[in-house]
């Protein structure tokens, strides 16, 4: 979903590589949204730094502070030199006065931002590297939107092994070990882009095993 947001330059930010632009657990009053260059979300969870999103130009994050008054659920820091767009709740209030359609737009992706980062983080919760495997594969099969016949079990996601290392905050090596033990166990097929899931339910009863021991 593309947002015109050049009217408001006028709120433009910029960050050098390597810049913390806020931090788990301080206070928030605005969201960001880039316009050019990467971020990436940050959550420690115990003692370890985990990296939960990398972000684009023409996403947002910090949304949260303009929906609730919470602390900041994660860090930010740039990975590159990054350009953004910084709303508070005051020129927040211009935008939606003048560009009705581009909020509802907004509102949208909030939604969606919200659902994907708590799944996401339900997914790094798992200390078993199976298990966070197998939820990646759950998350996307409930994301995508297509409705399957609930005799069909198999799932085909057109997806690289990159890809799921991003989502289970693995190293492509670790889900590549991982992947090959559930080929072993004929569960997944690795074809040339795409993972092919044999079962998706046993991996819904395998993942919530798993949950309720953790």
């Amino acid at each position: 979903m593309t947002l015109d947001l050049s009217l408001f330059n006028r709120f433009a930010v910029t960050k050098k590589a390597g810049e913390i632009i806020f931090c788990e657990f301080e206070p928030g009053d605005a969201f960001y949204l880039i316009q050019s260059g990467k971020v990436k979300i940050v959550k420690i969870l115990g003692d370890i730094e985990k990296t939960i999103d990398i972000l684009q130009p023409g996403e947002f994050f910090g949304e949260m502070a303009l929906l609730e008054e919470a602390p900041r659920s994660a860090s930010v820091i740039a990975m590159t030199d990054v350009k953004l767009l910084e709303f508070n709740k005051a020129n927040f209030e211009i935008l939606m006065q003048g560009n009705p359609q581009i909020v509802l737009n907004l509102l949208k992706l909030f939604a969606k931002r919200i659902y994907d980062q708590k799944r996401r983080f339900l997914i790094l919760k798992l200390d078993d590297l199976q298990a966070r495997v197998a939820d990646v594969f759950l998350m996307l099969d409930e994301t995508s939107g297509k409705t399957a016949d609930p005799m069909d079990t198999q799932r085909v996601f057109p997806n690289s092994v990159e890809d799921i290392a991003h989502w289970a905050g693995l190293s492509v090596q670790k889900v590549s070990e991982v992947l090959k033990q559930f080929a072993n166990q004929r569960r997944v097929e690795v074809q040339q882009g795409k993972i092919i899931v044999r079962n998706i339910m046993d991996f819904t009863r395998f993942v919530n095993s798993k949950r309720q021991k953790s």
